[in-house]
């Protein structure tokens, strides 16, 4: 992890060919109870995969770059950890970016290319009185896989987007500088108001109106921001304003 801003003795890494999940694995206390900051498991293959729905992840064997990490951010209050969700999206978004334009945001955290996803990922934080004692992520990014054979409506792939395959790990490499400078700028207030930024002109559909689907039907809405705390504010075509949690309302296809 040249480059970055954070110590390599500071990281402590494992991988495995083959585990459940890997945010199921960092819980386990020989990995829970490392002393360093940061703790990376990478594995080539999840025999239980998920996303945010409890939907399937499909991932190849050993064509992915699966991975999770546990750390703990000290300077994020629990009212303000979306900023960890952000500081992640936009890690992956711009290290893929790398090799392909067009990588957007669909709030609150997936990653697009076009209306294709082509990352999932999944944050966990446990508390301890006011403060986030651990954070634990999990991110799945399709790189080299070729075919996707479940029925997830619109994955894809590096690999099926430029046309040929690509080492995982110089991907992961930049991910992670780009995340640990992130979590830095997320630890001062000026530094997360300018991570805020970034993220919300990442969004996904951030232009125009677009149709969403909340529990009383579809509708047209423009997005008009995205709270520090996570909700979606939308803004109807009578100029009405909603905020919406994660699973209160759905980008419908266009």
């Amino acid at each position: 992890m040249n480059d970055c801003s954070v110590n390599p003795a500071d990281v402590f890494r494992l991988h495995l060919p083959e585990t459940d999940t890997t945010m199921r694995r960092l819980r386990c206390p020989d990995l829970w109870n490392r002393p360093e900051p940061y703790v990376l498991l990478t594995t080539d293959f999840q025999t239980a995969g998920h996303g945010q729905r409890g939907t399937v992840w499909e991932a190849e064997r050993g064509k992915n770059l699966l991975f999770g990490v546990l750390f703990r951010p000290c300077s994020v209050s629990p009212s303000r950890q979306f900023l960890l969700s952000e500081a992640l999206a936009l890690a992956v978004a711009e290290a893929l970016e790398r090799w392909v334009e067009g990588v957007e945001v669909k709030w609150p955290n997936d990653v697009y290319v076009g209306d294709r996803k082509i990352c999932g990922m999944l944050l966990e934080h446990d508390l301890e009185g006011m403060e986030i004692c651990r954070t634990l992520v999990g991110v799945g990014i399709n790189i080299n896989q070729r075919q996707f054979r479940g029925d997830a409506p619109n994955p894809v792939s590096l690999c099926q987007l430029i046309h040929k395959e690509t080492d995982r790990e110089v991907i992961l490499q930049d991910l992670l500088c780009h995340f640990f400078r992130h979590l830095h700028e997320a630890s001062s207030e000026e530094g997360a108001a300018v991570l805020h930024t970034a993220y919300l002109h990442r969004l996904y559909r951030r232009r125009g109106f677009h149709r969403f689907r909340d529990a009383d039907g579809v509708f047209e809405a423009a997005i008009a921001d995205v709270k520090s705390s996570g909700e979606l504010v939308l803004r109807r075509l009578d100029g009405s304003l909603r905020a919406y949690w994660f699973k209160e309302v759905q980008f419908e296809c266009e």
